[in-house]
């Protein structure tokens, strides 16, 4: 076990980017893998989680080695010397590893470890939070488990496939996988692997989506023939899983503010089979109106301060404010009042978020269950998923209905009849 020294230049460029340039992880770590064409896959296995582990431990990883941002390079090193120092790493005889202090690095770890915010390497606002909304006792526990990494975990398309068929294809390709109870489409990867290679990706036999964020379109109950909107579809991962328990029957709307998500959802789509759905950028409030009692089904999958994904994404960490938490309150209870009103009498709304915060779920159901147009809905069930007790990543949702007269339901079950 020894230190390469191209590898870990890299790490370093990837660090600044992040740290100094405001770079999201995913990217540069996506740019970092694509540096050397000669690396094998434990080379850029190495280079991928060295700089998540880095960047996930930023905080703590800083106070050991006595730096402060914006970190210059020498500042980076010094980073980097925690890290393989806590891992094991025999230290080379490099320039830039001059002098590290082991036996100081380990000590100054220890010491640290005892206070929480330091120990789970986040912002003190953040561990502040964590204990105002969920106690001491829930969030010591959660933000433990958001602090591993995330395992990688197919949704299987059964467009175009079966989960039995997909094992066995991947299988021959040395990717062993598990299934999962009571998630008929759910693939666990026993090892990391870069599934998106493999021409079963290809063939759109497959997305990549947490095994919890799977749960949600099963939660809106959807069936084929329905028409169902999908208000904040973005990239589309629950859109076309939502197309796909549809069987391509019906009318899928993906609406989104964005042209650019909507854009790469219809490359998605395309790839995956999924042609009943249609895409509407969200311009103005009369492509809204003019679904008003519409839709059997809508999804809200609701824009929130993602505090329930820090282990798939830990550079959210320091990316993440509170004013922006604040923000996005508000935003939640405008889009709950919009675009609830799409549901036609006796239809469903999911409202989800990949946070772990009461106060962006639960408390937003019930301020709105108060409000006007929120009379007008039952609360049906409601779903809370930790990270510590899944075991992935942290989400809400909660099934509300559309409460309709004896008139409204009359014609309905005729219509389903027909």
């Amino acid at each position: 076990m020894r230190l390469h020294r191209n590898l870990v230049y890299t790490t370093i460029d990837a660090l600044n980017a992040i740290f100094n340039e405001g770079e999201y992880a995913d990217k540069v770590v996506a740019r970092s893998l694509k540096k050397d064409k000669r690396w094998g896959s434990s080379d850029r296995k190495f280079v991928a989680e060295t700089i998540y582990e880095i960047v996930r431990w930023k905080r703590l990883y800083a106070e050991i080695a006595e730096v402060k941002e914006p970190f210059d390079r020498d500042n980076l090193w010094r980073m980097f010397s925690v890290w393989a120092v806590l891992r094991g790493y025999p230290i080379p005889d490099w320039r830039q590893l001059e002098g590290t202090p082991e036996r100081k690095i380990k000590g100054r770890f220890d010491e640290l470890s005892k206070v929480r915010a330091l120990k789970e390497s986040i912002p003190d606002w953040m561990d502040e939070l964590g204990v105002k909304e969920l106690g001491e006792k829930v969030w010591a526990t959660e933000i433990t488990a958001q602090n591993q990494p995330a395992k990688v975990i197919l949704r299987v398309n059964t467009l175009k496939t079966t989960r039995e068929a997909l094992r066995a294809i991947l299988m021959d390709l040395n990717i062993e996988t598990e299934t999962l109870k009571n998630q008929p489409d759910a693939l666990v990867l026993k090892e990391r692997a870069n599934v998106f290679l493999t021409d079963a990706f290809k063939q759109g036999f497959f997305e990549v989506q947490d095994a919890n964020s799977q749960l949600v379109a099963a939660f809106l109950d959807v069936k084929p023939g329905m028409r169902v909107v999908d208000t904040c579809a973005g990239a589309g991962g629950k859109t076309l899983h939502i197309a796909s328990l549809m069987e391509n029957k019906g009318q899928l709307i993906a609406m989104d503010l964005y042209e650019s998500k909507l854009k790469q959802l219809k490359i998605r789509a395309k790839r995956d089979g999924a042609f009943n759905i249609e895409y509407r950028i969200i311009d103005s409030t009369k492509i809204i109106k003019k679904l008003h009692e519409k839709a059997d089904r809508v999804l809200i999958d609701a824009p929130c301060s993602g505090l329930g994904v820090l282990k798939r994404n830990p550079d959210a960490k320091w990316k993440l404010k509170p004013e922006f938490i604040d923000n996005i309150r508000k935003v939640q209870s405008e889009v709950l009042e919009s675009y609830s009103k799409i549901v036609k009498p006796g239809g469903k709304l999911v409202y989800a978020t990949c946070s772990i915060l009461p106060s962006e779920n639960q408390e937003q159901i019930a301020r709105f269950l108060t409000t006007d147009i929120g009379k007008q809905f039952n609360f049906v069930k409601d779903q809370k998923i930790l990270a510590s007790e899944s075991g992935f990543d942290g989400f809400y949702m909660a099934l509300l209905e559309r409460k309709e007269n004896l008139e409204q339901k009359e014609k309905r079950v005729q219509k389903e009849i027909e």
